[in-house]
């Protein structure tokens, strides 16, 4: 054994004193938060945060788990009702048992060993069993506990650490400590793999593994199959005749472990408490073991011969026959730890491998039998979640150690955040990586989980776009599995969801430092719905968000409905996948606050959990702020379809926005980064229960700006979230497209192809409507097109221009294109009813006059009008020009200006003759007049529009108009939420009042 150079003794000193310190930090803090807990918040508070389950009651009670004492709670409700409300609580925590008559004495701790919706199940040692006397009628609750174990026995490891100058560890220690470079040695060669289907990229990081003399990394990005190399590296090294101890920082990882190499028909041994493995593991663990050795039935008669003569001696009353039975006893008893103590030895020698947690490993377990230098290789699996702190107590009992895992997704779970950001959330695997770099990494490329859109974007975002997509999942898709049937959310890879401007913004709770946003709460039971209806089962589908309060507003919402679904927060997801995932990024604010949602790691363990489908929903004005964010919007933009809660939702009330669609409010960013960037699909989900989704028609304008498939083979208009295109934007690309048009006099219509979003159909009829064309919509879902037509007027105006003189034709080519669009919004002038039809009559005459006098007609000339008289007369809307005149002769520009101011003065209703001048009604809908008859937006056709008018203003202001339909007087749940809470704090602190009067 190798002696450490003092320079090592140094830093590892250092090291150690640094550590300690974050760990007492953190330990405070811990207790902190478990005392504030139970001292200042009530009992209804606690188990709102989920660390706490009250009026629970017993409903069976079983010796299991290898002589401990197993019960069942279930709440105290009867029917359909009784489930367990929402918590925190998981396999393996430790739990305070709590009863309700005597609340602050635990009658016992125990492990809980299993959970279902509708009950709990908590083991109890053999300590705490003979104690316990549990009655059906009673009432309990359960406390979550701090493991104090954990810090107790990483502090023991650290300050071993600091006492070590020699032993098994030496070199590795010299190494991690960075006093000397990492060797490798040359297995002798080739290497047969057990596992056939390694691809490359596993089999080199198999090969580097077991070369590397002190340290190796495996870097396994999602879905890159990482267990696997890790199990076959394990395997390798058996073969090798090594002996293997395997640890990873929780107990669903190192269950996964156990599950592959039990495949193989390895000899392993799970340490742990038995509650604590999965169920069909347990078989594996050290109990179970001993369960099923040969000296399992002598250990079995010595206790029943301790239990026997325990017996007696309560019988007797003399104290000397007492004192010989006492003598008896604890012959007994150290006859039975021996035998104990040797069939532990004899089965841990016999396992080729052994598994456990990392402070499972600890030496005051049964690794205290032992000798320090029996193990060859320390291999820890998901090392970047781990504390360096834990990986130490096993890292001291080998001289060659493997750490598998990725530094790109989530870090340690730190309660205090000066402790993070002092170091102590940096693992091993991180530190190691910044100092040796390539020298001990072996990075995983082909992964097996994600569609390559998914993939894509974790590629380059984090892994410098190493990554690639195995080509058995490289194009699935939802539509591929087993009863779904083909849709928009089915057949596409990426969705972007976006509220920006739409109103749902985030909201905060007094006393509750969570955030929570109930309009993407809706968006994401609308996609569910969606999902589910198409045939995807709703435990293939995972509701993934930042926020525990966004958590409960969401599992309130989707649980009655969809029991089978997930919805966790991000850490609540580590390790896991799922085919779809929907992610709430709740973040909605005008500061563009997006807090720790700017933690890359946090997004992108969020994303690359899903196989199939990745639906996003957040609010790109707010997550634009960040540039992580922003890149990922931009991906999904460029990549995917996007979609506006506009589409899903028909009562939103937009933010400030722009009339005229070039901007929007200085107070917040352009809103033209809030709407949608690019779609190919802009049909909202078709479900059986949703309401229809106001079309793309009715959005505001101004409410987003669009990537443009340009109908006449233009450029396309990318992205920008600045509020600044790269060249032009969407309307002013559709802008030039429709003069372009206006000025070639050869054609008299213009399609747009069905692949225009619905807010650039919206834009073409604004812009339609400023040039007097006629525009139609036809088609519907993705075939809808929209077709513009010359109208006659316009023509005339165009051809009556052309045919001047050479002076006029000339002052016409050197206008630049400002002044022809004035010219042309002055024809606007025309067709529209709302115009100053005096000061259009002036200029018109006068320009007629001076025309008149040098204009000489031409065959060609006649010819045109001709041809002109049987294009369309300009309509904006319905009727707004009379059909009296259609028959003006196109010459007589006094007759059109006259049947203009006749059309305006005349009921706007179709084929209604009746005068408006002195009793009508003007529509603020579609800014026309109407008699007495037809004034009723309903019957002229402008009730939809009047009918959301209303649910906005109603919205608004708060006030039931006539009309508007009976007014909801529920609660809004978050409210009513609220309220509960601070009426039951409300209730304890006058119960406490009264306790206090009672004891004086």
């Amino acid at each position: 054994m190798s002696v450490l150079p003092e320079n090592t003794i140094l830093v590892m000193e250092e090291f150690v004193k640094n550590q300690l310190e974050l760990l007492q930090e953190e330990r405070e803090a811990d207790i902190e938060e478990t005392r504030a807990w139970q001292e200042t918040v009530s009992l209804k508070e606690l188990q709102r945060k989920g660390v706490c389950l009250l009026k629970l009651q017993v409903a069976n009670q079983s010796t299991g788990l290898y002589g401990r004492l197993l019960v069942t709670f279930t709440p105290r409700k009867y029917g359909a009702e009784a489930v367990l409300p929402s918590h925190r609580f998981g396999s393996g925590d430790i739990v305070g048992l709590y009863d309700s008559s005597a609340p602050k004495e635990a009658i016992a701790t125990g492990i809980v060993s299993g959970i279902t919706q509708k009950a709990i199940s908590v083991a109890f040692d053999e300590a705490n069993s003979d104690a316990l006397n549990l009655g059906s009628e009673a009432n309990y609750r359960l406390l979550k506990l701090a493991n104090d174990v954990t810090y107790k026995r990483i502090k023991k490891a650290l300050t071993a650490l600091g006492q070590y100058h020699c032993g098994p560890a030496s070199d590795l220690i010299d190494v991690l400590f960075c006093s000397s470079q990492p060797n490798s040695i040359r297995v002798p060669g080739p290497v047969e793999f057990l596992n056939p289907s390694l691809d490359n990229s596993q089999k080199e990081a198999v090969v580097f593994s077991l070369n590397q003399r002190e340290i190796a990394i495996v870097h396994g990005p999602p879905g890159t199959g990482k267990t696997t190399t890790v199990v076959e590296i394990i395997l390798q090294a058996v073969k090798q005749g090594l002996k293997v101890l395997c640890c990873a920082p929780s107990n669903v990882a190192v269950d996964n472990l156990v599950e592959r190499l039990a495949v193989y028909k390895e000899k392993i041994l799970r340490l742990g408490h038995p509650a604590r493995l999965l169920e069909s593991l347990q078989h594996h663990s050290l109990d179970a073991v001993l369960a099923r050795s040969d000296n399992a039935q002598l250990v079995a008669e010595i206790r029943k011969d301790i239990d026997m003569t325990y017996a007696k001696m309560k019988k007797l009353q003399s104290r000397d026959e007492k004192s010989s039975f006492k003598s008896e006893i604890r012959a007994l008893r150290k006859e039975l730890k021996e035998r104990e103590e040797a069939a532990m030895m004899e089965t841990l020698k016999n396992a080729n491998v052994i598994l456990a947690t990392t402070t499972g490993a600890s030496p005051d377990g049964p690794l205290k039998l032992l000798p320090d230098n029996y193990f060859d290789l320390v291999v820890i699996d998901e090392c970047a979640q781990a504390l360096e702190a834990s990986c130490w107590i096993t890292l001291l009992r080998a001289k060659k150690c493997i750490l598998a895992g990725d530094h790109k997704q989530l870090p340690p779970t730190i309660i205090s955040h000066e402790a993070a950001a002092k170091g102590l959330s940096r693992s091993l695997m991180e530190r190691v990586i910044e100092k040796y770099g390539d020298r001990v990494v072996k990075m995983l490329t082909v992964q097996y989980r994600m569609h390559d859109c998914i993939m894509q974007w974790a590629s380059h975002a984090l892994y410098g776009g190493k990554l690639e997509s195995h080509s058995s999942v490289s194009q699935h898709l939802l539509k591929g599995l087993q009863g779904v049937t083909i849709t928009d959310e089915t057949s596409i890879p990426l969705l972007l969801i976006d509220t920006a401007h739409c109103g749902l913004f985030e909201i905060d709770i007094e006393d509750e430092q969570s955030k929570g946003n109930p309009g993407e709460v809706r968006l994401v039971d609308l996609h569910v719905q969606a999902l589910t209806s198409a045939g995807v089962k709703a435990h293939d589908i995972a509701v993934i968000a930042p926020y525990n309060l966004q958590v409960d507003l969401l599992r309130q919402c989707l649980r009655q409905r969809h029991p089978d679904l997930e919805i966790k927060s991000v850490d609540g997801f580590q390790g896991r996948e799922k085919e779809a995932v929907i992610l709430s990024f709740v973040r909605s604010n005008a500061k563009g606050e997006v807090g720790f949602l700017a933690e890359e790691r946090r997004i992108n363990v969020a994303v690359t959990r899903a196989r199939r489908h990745v639906a996003v929903i957040c609010d790109s004005h707010t997550v634009q702020n960040n540039k992580f964010l922003k890149d990922l919007v931009t991906y999904f933009t460029e990549h995917g379809e996007v979609r506006t809660a506009f589409e899903y939702l028909d009562d939103i009330i937009p933010a400030k926005y722009s009339h005229d669609g070039e901007g929007s409010c200085k107070s917040e960013a352009n809103v033209k980064t809030g709407g949608i960037t690019k779609s190919k699909k802009t049909s909202a989900p078709k479900t059986g229960s949703q309401k229809p989704s106001s079309t793309a028609e009715s959005l505001p304008k101004g409410n987003g700006k669009a990537k443009l498939p340009n109908p006449i083979g233009k450029k396309k208009t990318d992205i920008n979230l600045d509020g600044q295109s790269e060249e032009t934007s969407s309307k002013d690309s559709l802008r030039k497209t429709i003069l372009d048009f206006l000025e070639d006099n050869n054609k008299t219509q213009l399609m747009f192809p069905p692949a225009l979003t619905s807010h650039d159909r919206l834009l073409v009829h604004q812009i339609a409507e400023e040039y007097g064309l006629q525009h139609v919509s036809a088609g519907e879902g993705r075939n809808r097109c929209i077709s513009l037509t010359k109208a006659k007027a316009i023509s005339t105006v165009f051809e009556s221009q052309t045919t001047n003189d050479s002076n006029i034709q000339k002052h016409l080519q050197s206008q630049t294109v400002e002044q022809k669009v004035k010219q042309k919004e002055v024809s606007r002038c025309v067709s529209s009813s709302n115009a100053d039809l005096k000061l259009l009559h002036a200029e018109r005459i006068q320009r007629e006059k001076s025309k008149l006098e040098e204009k000489k007609k031409k065959e060609v000339a006649e010819k045109k009008k001709a041809d002109s008289k049987k294009a369309f007369f300009p309509v904006t809307g319905k009727n707004d020009i009379k059909p009296d005149a259609e028959n003006l002769g196109t010459d007589d520009f006094d007759a059109l200006i006259a049947a203009t101011v006749k059309a305006d003065n005349t009921c706007g209703f179709a084929k209604c003759k009746s005068s408006v001048v002195t009793v009508g009604d003007f529509c603020i809908h579609c800014n026309k007049r109407y008699c007495l008859s037809h004034h009723i937006p309903e019957i002229h056709g402008c009730g939809d529009k009047a009918k959301a008018k209303a649910r906005m203003r109603i919205s608004r202001e708060g006030v039931i108009y006539a009309g508007s339909g009976h007014k909801d007087h529920s609660i809004d749940p978050t409210k009513k939420a609220h309220l509960q809470r601070r009426l039951d704090k409300k209730i304890n602190e006058l119960s406490e009042q009264r306790k206090v009067k009672k004891e004086k």
